[in-house]
Formats: structure tokens, sequence, C-alpha cells
């Protein structure tokens, strides 16, 4: 008999999923604005946001080895708990320590819990569900995280606005006291592994196997994560600096009204990463990874308008138009994409090494988000009143990675 995807423990975890991401979500919008808005600098806020990512970079894999030597309940709860209480201590030191320290480094440690964090929830996901439901499990994994995306800034937007910044530290620390005290009721299966010595040969052996079998035992799945190493460096990044960038810099669009569609624009890549989730979900028994490699070339395509419209046309609100359907279809294609090379590795993995898998598998993966950020920066700065070249140039690289990645999935599919 076949059993239902919605059961008692997998519903726990994506509502106290739909809680924590949230007030994440939230948290990411409202604090470096705060400090924007405060030093008037934007340099100070690039380098800040920046240096906030790399702990989540290097914290994935150590939250990978836990989710496989710990249980991922108790994982999520200690991490959620002890989220809500760092921001009560930022809530209540603000005004009595130097801002931009204190905003540092409470972004510095929001992005290595979230870095940690994530590996317990997508190793938690095979343990909860049978494996012919894994492909609309992981729908909505990422649809709450797009929901999150969408959600969060906007009514973070709203309360800080109107409140202030302490309001939206008081939203949020109550969403995750509330998601920790809701996992507390989870159940997930958990066999103990041994130690292998001390604690840092523990590490180093886990990571090692890791590696290992992601190069030796199933290098399919070491050939998938250079192709989503590719398209995060040739197209994500593209989304990432160029919706920001064309938007208030290089469409003739007044100042204000800039600021405003390009958070409309933000808003439809949410909204394009849901409605991907929701496909995948509807269409799951229909979606067959040989075709992913169809949808990173979807992806390359829909970079062709915007490159064509900066070159020939001269309305702000037209390009912009061009630029914020394009992108909502590339999230869709993306999140379609996402959702099955998921589903293969978790399907792919042994149970046990899951977690660590996986994080490993997004550690590398974001490695090259950076690096293909500040290669967007450089172009569009060298690049500068030929814009429309350097969407071309994302549109062609990705497209041939779509194309060198076709044996790479029909052989998978």
């Amino acid at each position: 008999m076949k059993q239902k995807l919605f059961r008692r423990d997998f519903t726990l975890v994506a509502i106290g999923q739909i809680i924590s991401l949230f007030g994440n979500a939230a948290l990411r919008f409202a604090l470096p604005l705060y400090l924007l808005n405060q030093t008037g600098s934007s340099r100070l806020y690039g380098l800040v946001t920046a240096c906030a990512f790399i702990p989540a970079i290097l914290l994935s894999p150590v939250g990978g080895i836990a989710a496989d030597r710990f249980n991922k309940r108790n994982i999520m709860v200690l991490l959620d708990f002890f989220t809500a209480a760092l921001i009560i201590a930022v809530s209540l030191l603000l005004e009595s320590v130097n801002l931009v320290a204190l905003l540092a480094a409470a972004l510095i440690l929001f992005y290595g819990i979230a870095g940690a964090y994530q590996p317990a929830v997508q190793a938690s996901v095979p343990a909860l569900v049978e494996p012919e439901q894994l492909m609309q499990a992981n729908s909505v994994i990422n649809m709450i995280a797009s929901l999150a995306a969408l959600a969060g800034p906007a009514l973070g937007g709203i309360l800080y606005s109107v409140y202030g910044l302490k309001t939206v530290l008081a939203m949020c620390a109550a969403c995750f006291t509330t998601s920790a005290i809701m996992e507390l009721f989870i159940r997930i299966p958990f066999v103990k592994q041994p130690a292998d010595g001390s604690m840092w040969q523990t590490v180093k052996t886990d990571i090692a196997d890791s590696v290992r079998f992601i190069a030796r035992e199933k290098p399919a799945i070491g050939r998938v994560m250079l192709v989503v190493c590719g398209v995060n460096l040739t197209l994500s990044s593209m989304i990432v600096v160029g919706i920001p960038y064309l938007v208030t810099e290089v469409l003739p669009l007044e100042s204000s009204l800039a600021n405003t569609l390009c958070g409309f624009a933000q808003g439809a890549l949410a909204a394009g990463s849901l409605t991907g989730g929701i496909c995948a979900g509807v269409f799951a028994e229909r979606l067959s990874l040989k075709n992913a490699g169809g949808l990173i070339a979807a992806c390359a395509v829909l970079m062709f308008p915007i490159g064509i419209g900066l070159a020939v046309c001269s309305s702000g609100m037209a390009n912009y138009g061009i630029l914020t359907v394009c992108c909502f279809g590339v999230m869709v294609a993306s999140t379609l994409f996402t959702v099955q090379i998921m589903s293969f590795i978790q399907a792919e993995t042994p149970r046990h090494l899951t977690g660590k898998v996986v994080a490993v598998i997004l550690a590398i993966a974001n490695c090259a988000q950076p690096l293909g950020n500040a290669l967007y920066g450089v172009l569009f700065e060298v690049c500068s009143g030929f814009e429309f070249a350097v969407a071309l140039f994302s549109c062609g690289t990705s497209l041939l990675i779509a194309l060198g990645s076709r044996k790479i999935f029909r052989a998978l599919g």
C-alpha cells in the first residue's frame, strides 16, 4: 500500500521549515538594510554581506557530518533555539556597541548557522518518505524556501519601515522559537555511528569518506556536481549581480522607482522558484533526469532576449519587463533542475552518508557563486555601455554547459 507523503513527521519538518525560513529571510533582509541606512556606505554593505557568505560554505560540511552522526531533530532544535537567543542578544546590544562590528558578527553567525542547518533538513527527507516520493518531498521543501524568500522580505520590509528593526528582530526570534518547539515532536530514524578517535580525526575521516564516495564509488554524482558549479558560475551569478545592477544603474529609470522595481524583480525570482517547485511536485512522475540538460539549455536561451533587448531597445520599462519575465522563466527551469538533482543524489547515496555528501556538494557548488559574482562585477564594469554583451556571454557559456552535459544526464536517465 502506497504511503501518503504528508505523514506526521514530514509534515512537522515542513511546517517547521516554513516558520524558520520565513524568520531567516526577514532577518537577512532587515539587518543589511539597517546597516546601509545607518552608514550610507554601499562599499561597507557589500563587504559585510560578502564576508557573511563565507561561513555558510565552510560550515556546510560540518553540518553534514553532524547530520549523519547525531540526531537530525536535535540539530534543528538546537540551532533554532540558538538563533532565537542570538537575535535577542543583538536586539539588546544594538544601541550599546559598535554597530558595524555587531551586525557583521551577527550576519556571519546567522549565515554560518544556516549553512550547518540545511544539511540536517536535506538528510532527514530520505528518512521520512518513501524512495518513490523523494521528488515530491524535495519539491515541497523547495517551495517552502521559495515562499519564505518571497514573503519574508515583504513582511520584514513593512514592519521595518513602520516599526523599526527591533520589531523585526522580535518577530524573527518568535519564529525560531516556535519552530524549535515544534521540531521537538519530530521523530527521525537515527542509528548512532562509531567515532574514529578524536573529534578532529572523525571530521577528517567523514569528509574523506564523502569525497571518496563522490569521486570513486559514484563518479556520476561528481560529474553532476561539476555541472552545477558551471551553472552557478555562468548563470546564477549573472542573475544575482545583473538584476540589481541593470535595474538601478543601467536602465533609464527614476531612482526611487528603480529601487522599487528591483524589489519586484527579486519577488519575481522567488515566484519563479515557487512555480518550479509546484511543477516538480505535480509532474514528478513525468520528469526524467536524462532531460535535465534541456532545462539548463532553457535557462540559457531565456538570457538571449535580455541581451537583445538591452542592445536594440531604449525603453527602460520595456527592458525591465523583458528582464523580469525571462528571470522568472529561468527560475522555473532551474528549480525543476535542482529538485531532480537533489532527488537523484539522495536516492544514490547510502543513508549513513547522505548528510555529508549533500553538504560537500552544497559547499563546492556554493564556492562557484562568489567567484561568479566577482566575474560578472568585473564584466559589467569593463563592458559599461555594452551590458547586452554580458547577458549574451551568459547565454552562450550556459548553452555550452547544457550541450556538454547531455551525455552525462542521458547516461543517468
